[in-house]
């Protein structure tokens, strides 16, 4: 994707500490000039420029997704109903661009009697991820592989896709029952009936299998595995903390991000810790949690939580950063949990993540209207990828 420039002027400019009326130029694919006002204050060039008026929309720098398995939803939206992976990234990709999603790490899970898709169609994701993004693509792409622990045969399968360069982002998971977010007893297998489609026969067995496999993970393998993780300058992540225990288990294996504690002191402990705490925005937007677990929106107010993620929902992120302005927080802090800062915790803020001059010229342009943040026009990497003008007449 390319441009020979573009100049936005008439924006509310959402910064990383501010928020300023003010006029954008774009050159070469890259944020060249921020300025307050219009562009004849600056002397901005506007030969060979498009000139995109937004018309007192807040302009937003690219949203970065960094947890949401909506691509496995897509691949397969109901129990044992696949459809074509070709056909379901393009669809889901025309979502996020829509939702002013720019950069999606594609949640991709490694785990036998939870992955929707088994080992074999988890590479084939892969591999269709990354040639799609070689070859073109509307957004951003990249790998999240979520490792199941207590999938023992998964751990060779996650060194071969780390050494293959096929990941960008790993999080070590046990959804076993018993603990983290199955303490509660028949939680685990409920989960599994509703989402795999199997009868109460069926999880029974697949819970007794998940019991004895969480006692033969070897801590050893796990640590090499994240040991090699950091040599590829991945960064890792713990997923549904539930105690102080659980954290400096994670600590171990050096954890950049606690995805989803399950509970404020947690949250408060990762953040303690210097460890990126991320929250999902479909908490936020329901005003609680699904599971009966911590409110993502009081861990915000409580400074213990710094990331928005989708999880599920890529609908959600936006709608989730302008609910979170409501509550005594700028506007530039609530746009930084769903783009600087995810940027920083992957290792690609200074490329990405803020608008600032030098950086890519990844932009969403947003009108709230009756409260709502409806985008007017999604650009990545300086090229307009979605637009719609309904709602300016």
């Amino acid at each position: 994707m390319s441009s020979p420039g573009s100049l936005i002027i008439n924006a509310r400019l959402v910064q990383p500490d501010r928020v300023i009326n003010g006029s954008l130029q774009i050159r070469e694919n890259i944020i060249e000039t921020v300025i307050e006002g219009g562009p004849s204050s600056a002397g901005m060039n506007l030969n060979d420029c498009e000139v995109i008026d937004a018309k007192g929309a807040y302009v937003l720098p690219g949203l970065i997704d960094i947890h949401c398995d909506a691509i496995e939803k897509e691949i397969q939206p109901r129990p044992n109903t696949l459809l074509p992976m070709d056909f379901s990234l393009y669809e889901l990709e025309k979502k996020l661009a829509g939702n002013g999603i720019t950069t999606m790490y594609q949640s991709l899970s490694l785990g036998v009697g939870l992955s929707l898709r088994g080992d074999e169609l988890l590479v084939q994701a892969i591999d269709l991820i990354h040639k799609y993004r070689k070859r073109r693509s509307m957004i951003r792409h990249r790998v999240h592989l979520r490792y199941e622990l207590i999938h023992l045969p998964g751990m060779k399968l996650a060194e071969e896709l780390i050494r293959a360069g096929a990941v960008d982002y790993l999080s070590f998971m046990n959804h076993g029952p018993g603990q983290g977010q199955y303490k509660r007893p028949g939680s685990f297998e409920a989960y599994v009936m509703k989402n795999q489609g199997v009868d109460k026969e069926e999880v029974k067995i697949i819970a007794e299998n998940a019991i004895q496999k969480q006692k033969a993970i070897n801590w050893e393998d796990v640590r090499a595995l994240s040991r090699l993780a950091h040599e590829y300058r991945i960064p890792i992540a713990s997923h549904d903390d539930d105690s102080e225990e659980a954290i400096l288990n994670a600590l171990e294996f050096g954890i950049a991000v606690s995805e989803f504690p399950l509970n404020m002191e947690t949250a408060a402990l990762a953040k303690e810790k210097q460890l990126f705490v991320c929250v999902g925005a479909p908490n936020v937007v329901r005003g609680g949690s699904h599971d009966k677990n911590m409110s993502a929106l009081d861990a915000i107010v409580a400074g213990s939580a710094d990331i928005l993620c989708s999880d599920y929902l890529p609908s959600s992120l936006l709608a989730a950063v302008f609910r979170i302005a409501e509550h005594n927080i700028s506007l530039s802090h609530a746009v930084n949990m769903a783009s600087l800062n995810p940027a920083k915790a992957m290792g690609i803020n200074n490329e990405y993540g803020s608008i600032e001059p030098g950086k890519v010229a990844d932009l969403v342009l947003v009108h709230p209207i009756e409260g709502y943040p409806w985008i007017q026009r999604t650009i990545v990497n300086g090229t307009t990828v979605y637009r719609s003008d309904f709602f300016l007449s």
